[in-house]
């Protein structure tokens, strides 16, 4: 049966030393790296609306991370018979906000900006003690705290900002000594130029770089490059942008690609007064640098977790001391030996796998798999969650199933709709062992494609 207030719930709120009755009012803020690297001189980056309206509306992710005495607020209600299922499973609901105009290109939290009795209603909580948590904090979250009077939960946007650099990651791991793929961090121009020779060897030598945005996120902000022209083409742009402007800052990672058998992520939490607690460490399911899911839990030995655990209390005595509390995920790789890349990024922020945790409390425990991923649905029509959940059938999760598809997001099915029909189904996919939950991916898969191609859409 499901808690009324999940481990990791309790968890957070201890760290950021919230009143046990007080609510926590979460934003699921999604790509504020968009805010934060606004201004920033990096890579040029580019998303479509169709995306973007779906990234929006992943919001709804936030419905299963509160629990029944906080708030959560999103950009639409939730389909009530989406809601349904979810009790069916024993979860218990927050409190539920939203505006009273949903600007499909808007974050959640612009609309909440935007929405004079949202704030007013808001505001209302200020004697309870509540605090925004948000996905990560940018101004506009500052922005809807000093709105709402209700305090931060989080550090300030500043600090947040600082932290989730891929310039930061890189200096700390170098600091801290950690192994990581050989490469350069790039504050200027003139940074960027020596380490633009040091590219030049690796391709000539037969090897290839990643040059990644300072605050690129999901695959966007990220170049490959195999030739020693396209690392002069670079050059060439990041010159012209100095001359136009005459800024001569960059903020640019440019690593060696390696090989690597494994993609992880683990997070951390770091409490108000620097203690740190690994939450969990999952396989990372990417391709092409796009995140695709989350496989859990991950299959490493030993001495493996024992190099992410050490990790984690290192980097986190360094988040700590610059300020930073809260949720800390870590994107991690193993090479084809092995051997434990314990740091590629950080990313002081909610993380997809911090929405699936309180989930994996209700349905998981020893001896349980579980792969957390989306399918690709197109519609030309609103799809009710009535109908879908009638033509997965067994597929889907229900109380006692040994295995099935539980779906954590249904907002993101339909909100492509008004940009070409391209939504997303999110969900677990969870069984007794991994063969099982590879068999019912294989089944939803089938059955979304015969139910659109039937033209049952």
């Amino acid at each position: 049966m499901y808690h009324a207030r999940p481990a990791f719930l309790r968890r957070l709120r201890s760290a950021l030393r919230a009143d046990d009755s007080a609510p926590l009012v979460f934003l699921g803020n999604f790509e504020v790296e968009r805010q934060w690297g606004w201004g920033e001189p990096g890579l040029p980056t580019f998303s479509t609306q169709a995306s973007d309206l779906v990234v929006n509306r992943m919001d709804e992710f936030t419905v299963t991370l509160g629990g029944p005495d906080d708030v959560v607020v999103l950009k639409e209600n939730p389909d009530p018979a989406y809601l349904d299922y979810l009790t069916t499973l024993g979860w218990r609901p927050p409190r539920i906000l939203v505006p009273g105009v949903n600007d499909p290109s808007r974050s959640v939290s612009d609309d909440a900006l935007g929405d004079r009795s949202l704030l007013e209603e808001l505001s209302g909580l200020r004697d309870s003690g509540a605090v925004i948590v948000p996905h990560g904090v940018s101004v506009r979250e500052e922005q809807l705290a000093e709105a709402t009077g209700l305090p931060l939960g989080t550090p300030g946007a500043a600090v947040c900002k600082a932290v989730n650099s891929k310039v930061y990651s890189r200096r700390l791991a170098d600091e801290l000594r950690l192994r990581q793929p050989a490469g350069r961090w790039c504050d200027t121009l003139d940074r960027w130029k020596e380490a633009a020779e040091w590219a030049y060897d690796v391709v000539e030598g037969g090897g290839r770089v990643a040059v990644k945005d300072a605050y690129g996120v999901s695959g966007k902000g990220i170049l490959q490059l195999a030739t020693t022209s396209r690392i002069a083409q670079l050059t060439r742009m990041f010159t012209r942008r100095r001359d136009r402007t005459g800024d001569e800052r960059l903020a640019v990672v440019v690593e060696e690609w390696v090989p690597k058998s494994t993609d992880l992520n683990y997070q951390f939490t770091i409490s108000r007064d620097g203690g740190i607690e690994l939450d969990f460490v999952k396989e990372s399911l990417t391709r092409s640098g796009v995140h695709l899911g989350h496989l859990f839990p991950a299959r490493l030995s030993g001495t493996q977790r024992q190099e992410v655990a050490d990790t984690a209390q290192r980097v986190g005595e360094a988040l700590a001391a610059d300020g930073y509390f809260g949720v800390v995920g870590v994107d991690a790789m193993i090479d084809p030996d092995g051997g434990v890349y314990p740091i590629v990024e950080i990313n002081a922020r909610n993380n997809m796998s911090t929405y699936q945790e309180s989930l994996w409390e209700l349905v998981g425990g020893p001896g349980r798999t579980a792969v957390a991923k989306h399918y690709a649905i197109q519609l030309d029509a609103p799809l009710p969650f009535t109908k879908l959940r009638e033509g997965l059938g067994s597929a889907l999760l229900g109380p006692g199933s040994e295995a099935g598809l539980l779906i954590n997001n249904y907002a993101t099915v339909n909100s492509g709709l008004s940009a070409g029909g391209a939504g997303r189904l999110y969900g677990m996919l969870v069984g007794p062992d991994l063969a099982t939950v590879e068999d019912t991916d294989h089944e939803i898969a089938a059955a979304l494609a015969a139910w659109q191609k039937g033209g049952r859409r």
